[in-house]
C-alpha cells in the first residue's frame, strides 16, 4: 500500500524523487520548518516525547530522521543509543552538524531505506517517525519493517499531518495551496517540494484508516492524539 503522489511529475520511483527532493531543500529545511509552521512543530515533538517518556526507551530508532530534530528531542529521556536513518544524505549532513555542534555522543545518523531497514529483528525499545511515513513508497512495507525491528512490547510513535475540518480546515487548506508553495519556492528554490507537501497530506490515509492499517500489521493498543485543531496526529502502537 502507498500513495501515488510524487514530488516531481516525471519518471522515476517515489523513493528516488523523495530522496532528490530532500537533497534539494536540505540547506533550508530547518528554517522553512520553523517559518512555515510558526514554530509549532517544535511543540508537537515535545508533546510526543512526553508521551514516550512512560515507556522509558533505552534504544531508539528514528526513521526518516531528516535533520535529526526528533532524534535530538529524545535526549531528555536519557536513552543509551539513538540511531537516525534517512534516505537523503543532504538532510543527514545537516543533522550530523547539529549533533557535532551540541557535542552529543549517543546519537548517530546513517543513510538507509525506511522500507528495508538493515537492523536485525527485535532491536529497539522504541521506533519514532516525524512526518515521514507519508513519504514511504509502500506504507505497509515501511510499517512492517518498523514492527520487525521493535522488541516485543516496544512502542512505535508516529507524528504525521492530518486534515483539519471546519473553518480552520478551510484556512489550513488555503494556506497549503497558496502561501506554502510560494514561500517554499522563494526560500528553497524548489516549488515542487512545497506543492508535494499538501498533496501528500491529502493522499495520506489518516485517523481511523491509518490505525486500521497499523492493527492489520499486528500492532496492539493502537491510538492517536490530535494536536492544533487536527493539523497533526500522534499515532502510537505496541508490538
Amino acid at each position: 500500500m502507498g500513495t501515488k503522489v510524487k514530488p516531481y511529475q516525471a519518471d522515476g520511483s517515489k523513493k528516488e524523487q523523495v530522496q532528490q527532493m530532500f537533497d534539494n531543500i536540505a540547506h533550508k529545511y530547518d528554517f522553512l520548518n520553523r517559518f512555515l509552521s510558526l514554530g509549532i512543530d517544535v511543540g508537537w515533538r515535545k508533546k510526543a516525547i512526553k508521551m514516550l517518556a512512560k515507556h522509558e526507551p533505552k534504544k531508539i530508532l528514528d526513521v526518516a530522521t531528516g535533520t535529526a530534530d526528533f532524534a535530538l528531542a529524545t535526549l531528555p529521556l536519557q536513552p543509551e543509543e539513538v540511531i537516525g536513518v534517512d534516505i537523503s544524505e543532504g538532510m543527514l549532513d545537516v543533522g550530523r552538524k547539529k549533533i557535532a555542534d551540541r557535542g552529543v555522543t549517543n546519537v548517530r545518523l546513517e543513510q538507509g531505506d525506511s522500507e528495508k531497514l538493515r537492523f536485525e529483528d527485535n532491536q529497539f525499545d522504541a521506533v519514532i517517525v516525524a512526518f515521514g511515513v507519508r513519504n514511504f513508497e509502500n506504507l505497509s512495507q515501511g510499517l512492517s519493517e518498523i514492527n520487525r525491528v521493535l522488541k516485543p512490547g516496544g512502542v512505535v510513535m508516529i507524528l504525521e499531518f492530518s486534515k483539519p475540518t471546519g473553518l480552520f480546515g478551510l484556512i489550513f487548506n488555503l494556506y497549503n495551496k497558496t502561501l506554502l508553495p510560494l514561500w517554499g519556492k522563494l526560500f528553497s528554490g524548489d516549488s515542487a517540494a512545497y506543492t508535494y507537501l499538501p498533496e501528500s497530506v491529502a493522499a495520506f490515509p489518516e485517523g481511523d484508516e491509518f490505525k486500521q492499517i497499523m492493527r492489520s500489521l499486528s500492532y496492539r493498543k493502537v491510538d492517536d492524539r490530535r494536536l492544533t485543531f487536527g493539523v497533526c496526529s500522534i499515532y502510537t502502537g505496541i508490538k
